[in-house]
């Protein structure tokens, strides 16, 4: 079965950083693109970045872009979200997902996505 199993969360200062991984199995990853996602409490879960299936193409929400780079190693079926100058507005439950496709579209909206992981708590003190 797929799984998709995110780590790397935890707690940071405000303006520091965290190097997210979500490792896949069960899916042949390099036919997928895959996005983070996000969840505070009390809030919808809200796009992050996504990467196309190649790591041709990436997409960031504008509250992270210039913070956060997503990557990928097909080799090692993981994606990474390197987050930096970390706020406390970025506290939330991360997770990846998956989504079938070798298209250059960028995916965004979390019903596009075909698979989930856990989530992993990221906690950024001030």
């Amino acid at each position: 079965q797929v799984q998709l199993v995110e780590s790397g969360g935890g707690l940071v200062q405000t303006g520091g950083s965290l190097r997210l991984s979500c490792a896949a199995s069960g899916l042949t990853f390099s036919s997928y693109a895959m996005g983070w996602f996000r969840q505070a409490p009390g809030e919808e879960r809200e796009f992050v970045a996504a990467i196309t299936w190649s790591g041709g193409r990436t997409y960031y929400a504008d509250s992270v872009k210039g913070r956060f780079t997503i990557s990928r190693d097909n080799a090692k079926k993981t994606v990474f979200l390197q987050m930096s100058s970390l706020k406390s507005a970025d506290t939330a439950v991360y997770y990846c997902a998956a989504e079938l496709g070798r298209s250059t579209i960028i995916r965004t909206r979390a019903n596009e996505f075909d698979y989930w992981g856990q989530g992993t708590q990221v906690t950024v003190s001030s």
